[in-house]
């Protein structure tokens, strides 16, 4: 249930960014930012950018981490097929789009994360620097992230950017207070 939950929030988001016209980081960013220089599938190229995060998942994360994570990456790619027809958007505001798609994203990472899963990007270097080096997951993330999204000035308009800087820290500080060792003990 976890999965499903985590991999939808995700795949939402997502669209929600596509649809604004927004990036974040990540593998979904660098897909996002795929997709519009070449107009490709996301499903495709998120697939395609998550493998060798994936591989790294395999030799750091053991096979339990990497199989939950590939049934992740899947999940979202096969959720990011059905959005659009399930939920027709013609248009959305940037502003809305770009921070609750970031929201949805940031959320679902987090389910994600508690589960011990990936979504064979970003999150895989994120979760290996706070478990070996102590440094928290979502600071990571944020570094990795405002390069992806810095890198869309070439493909998006300045202003759009700027909202996505906005969104990206958003998802990240939401990932920095709250996913941390101990966070969820009862």
């Amino acid at each position: 249930m976890a999965l499903a939950t985590g991999t939808f929030l995700v795949s939402l988001g997502v669209y929600l960014l596509e649809t604004a016209g927004a990036v974040t980081g990540g593998a979904p960013g660098l897909a996002l930012l795929a997709v519009r220089a070449v107009e490709a599938d996301f499903a495709v190229v998120y697939a395609v950018v998550s493998v060798p995060f994936l591989v790294l998942a395999a030799t750091r994360f053991g096979a339990a981490f990497t199989a939950r994570s590939v049934v992740a990456v899947a999940a979202v790619a096969g959720f990011s097929l059905v959005h659009p027809q399930a939920l027709s958007i013609d248009a959305v505001s940037p502003v809305y789009g770009t921070l609750v798609g970031n929201l949805a994203v940031g959320v679902g990472l987090l389910v994600l994360f508690r589960h011990r899963t990936s979504l064979g990007g970003f999150g895989v270097l994120a979760l290996l620097a706070q478990e070996r080096l102590g440094w928290r997951a979502g600071w990571v993330q944020l570094a990795l992230d405002a390069t992806v999204v810095l890198s869309a000035i070439a493909v998006t308009p300045a202003p759009t950017v700027l909202l996505s800087v906005i969104g990206a820290g958003l998802l990240n500080v939401l990932l920095a207070v709250n996913h941390r060792p101990g966070r969820y003990l009862g």
